[in-house]
């Protein structure tokens, strides 16, 4: 949070910062410096590596972090299962770490880690991550189509039934809908987790303003404003979890195309 002359600037949290390596770090004349967004990106990882070891055991009577992790893996394999079929399971691995990844990077930017002086940052509030995951997803579908049909796959775009006349129309409105579909992906993270971020950055102005203000403002706004905060950091937690199951919900739906051409 950034306070300037009492109020508060609710984009500031979102800035991009380099931690080092500014002035030396450099591909094709494009800076690569580490900053604040790779850093947590880096603990999501780290987090996520952390998580899936612990439960690794495999024990006869699994305790809670097996069951939790085992739970997970369940929960992605019946995605799967549900949208793809049997042919789904070979993707377990990259929709498993595609979910945790998205799922911990939006519960790690809503920890209240700066009562410890640690400000956390939401990597999945940036259309430059959430856009490269959706791509990432795109491309795997694509390789996949090709792979497995050929140019049989560009039928996809043609629905059964539909009359040859009506071809020309319908290919390219279908051509479009596909291409649109990473942009859509990524667009509909980002912005879930931008606007929930912003609001509680306006309300926390809204207490702290009215707190400043006097005993009157306090009780008709900042008392309000901090009780609404609570309420919204709960459905934050809430769009955290339902982000990154619609993410890897619809990736499976994408890869079901690329399987069975439906």
């Amino acid at each position: 949070m950034r306070v300037a002359e009492g109020k508060v600037d609710p984009v500031h949290q979102f800035t991009i910062e380099s931690l080092f390596g500014t002035d030396q770090w450099a591909i094709g004349g494009y800076n690569i410096a580490f900053t604040n967004s790779a850093l947590w990106m880096a603990i999501t990882t780290v987090v996520l590596i952390v998580f899936v070891a612990g439960g690794a055991k495999r024990e006869l009577v699994p305790g809670r972090w097996q069951m939790a992790v085992e739970g997970l893996t369940g929960f992605v394999d019946n995605l799967l299962m549900a949208n793809i079929g049997k042919a789904g399971r070979k993707y377990l691995p990259y929709v498993f770490s595609l979910f945790a990844f998205i799922l911990f990077a939006n519960m790690l930017g809503l920890m209240p880690l700066a009562l410890f002086g640690v400000h956390p940052f939401t990597s999945t509030s940036h259309f430059t991550v959430t856009g490269v995951l959706a791509i990432m997803s795109f491309a795997i579908v694509l390789i996949v189509g090709f792979a497995k049909h050929g140019l049989h796959f560009f039928s996809l775009f043609v629905p059964h039934g539909t009359p040859v006349l009506m071809i020309p129309i319908i290919f390219p409105i279908e051509l479009i809908s596909f291409m649109v579909r990473p942009f859509s992906l990524g667009l509909r993270l980002f912005v879930a987790m931008m606007a929930g971020h912003v609001l509680l950055e306006v309300l926390s102005g809204f207490v702290i303003s009215g707190t400043n203000a006097g005993v009157g403002i306090f009780f008709l706004a900042a008392l309000p404003s901090f009780f609404l905060m609570i309420g919204i950091c709960a459905l934050e937690l809430l769009v955290a979890g339902i982000q990154a199951y619609v993410f890897a919900l619809l990736t499976c739906v994408y890869l079901n195309d690329a399987e069975n051409l439906h």
